[in-house]
């Protein structure tokens, strides 16, 4: 594997910006093939673009499937279009992906574009998973803050920092809901991804992770949702990314 650390212009965000990026490379015992299927992995609240390559063993895992892996810096944006902030769902749901498929030979197959994240980056995967349908296959979401409109509104310590999401109309947030975005799909007819979920039972978001499951469970989407004793830690998320990993190859 190559692992890159790449600085690149956004028009979107109108700042220089980073992402790790790692490349299947071929080797006497393994040959890849181009262009690559690309699994955009999004961190979390409190980390950056380093932060699963520091605390996972994702380039060996990317290794042994023969995927690219694009770990993009999005701040503390809830990869939201933010009126506070930066347009951090159209840098990364539009931009992103094209500033890489330029810069590298990733497919530009919505097969083979997929998304996945830990806590608030479980939500963006899962956001772009709902409201992009036609570039992303698979969405999946470790320890995701699923239900972003009532975890805002009751997280005390980051209320000030997120008040245009939480005190927006309702008209607007909807835009920021799963499960508004996934109904609304449910009625389109559009393809919908294929997603996964996982939470631990003693994560602090585990509640909004079941109620995300039941919702889900009306709606007709291939959902696939895990829990298991565990709590909001690397150690699941490192052990939880493989089990992604296997729920995008299984019908590859």
């Amino acid at each position: 594997m190559s692992f890159l650390n790449v600085n690149f212009n956004s028009h979107v965000l109108g700042m220089n910006c980073t992402a790790h990026v790692i490349l299947p490379q071929s080797s006497p015992e393994i040959s890849v093939k181009k262009p690559f299927k690309t699994l955009y992995l999004l961190h979390g609240l409190s980390d950056d673009h380093t932060a699963w390559s520091k605390w996972t063993s994702i380039e060996r895992y990317a290794n042994a499937r023969g995927i690219a892996v694009v770990m993009p810096n999005a701040h503390r944006s809830f990869y939201t279009d933010r009126k506070q902030g930066g347009k951090y769902f159209t840098f990364i749901s539009d931009e992103l992906i094209k500033i890489m498929e330029e810069m590298f030979p990733l497919s530009n197959k919505k097969e083979e574009r997929y998304a996945a994240g830990l806590s608030m980056g479980g939500y963006g995967a899962m956001k772009l998973g709902l409201a992009c349908p036609e570039k992303f296959s698979v969405a999946a979401s470790l320890s995701g803050a699923l239900d972003i409109i009532g975890r805002l509104s009751v997280a005390k310590d980051i209320q000030e920092e997120f008040i245009d999401l939480w005190q927006s109309s309702a008209e607007a947030q909807k835009q920021i809901d799963l499960f508004y975005l996934a109904e609304t799909l449910d009625k389109s007819n559009q393809p919908k991804p294929r997603l996964y979920a996982w939470c631990g039972t003693e994560d602090f978001l585990y509640e909004d992770n079941v109620k995300f499951k039941n919702f889900m469970k009306k709606l007709d989407f291939e959902f696939k949702y895990e829990e298991s004793p565990g709590d909001h830690s690397w150690g699941y998320w490192d052990s939880k990314i493989q089990t992604v990993l296997e729920f995008i190859f299984s019908k590859q």
